[in-house]
């Protein structure tokens, strides 16, 4: 399994950006899927999650700015990023946990991926 990032860039601050991930290759079904982001100097931190329901959570940072959102049938997960802040500068990360096969999904085998990362530069 792979997931591909897309939509970083660089975006004056309290404009907007929307990231992509889909995940390819061979498996069962993707789980809860999530965005983590790392800044210069910094740990990677939990940005936001949703699950198989669309239940999503969202760290204290992004809440009211930052919408995510799943689309089961592209096995794609979407961050709408509204009200930019420099601080919001990072490295954005998806990562998902998934079934590889019905062997897996019968004895509840979660294994884990990660994407490779995009870059959001929030500058005047």
């Amino acid at each position: 399994v792979q997931l591909q990032a897309s939509g970083g860039g660089s975006v004056q601050p309290g404009g907007s950006l929307r990231l992509s991930c889909a995940a390819s290759g061979r498996f069962f079904s993707i789980d809860d899927m999530r965005w983590y982001r790392q800044a210069p100097g910094k740990q990677r931190e939990l940005v936001a999650s949703i699950d198989t329901g669309y239940m999503t959570k969202y760290e204290d940072f992004v809440k009211g700015r930052f919408t995510i959102s799943r689309d089961h049938a592209k096995n794609t997960v979407y961050l709408q990023m509204d009200s930019l802040k420099p601080q919001d500068t990072a490295v954005y990360y998806c990562n998902a946990d998934y079934y590889k096969d019905t062997e897996d999904r019968a004895i509840n085998n979660l294994l884990e991926v990660w994407g490779q990362g995009t870059l959001v530069t929030v500058s005047s």
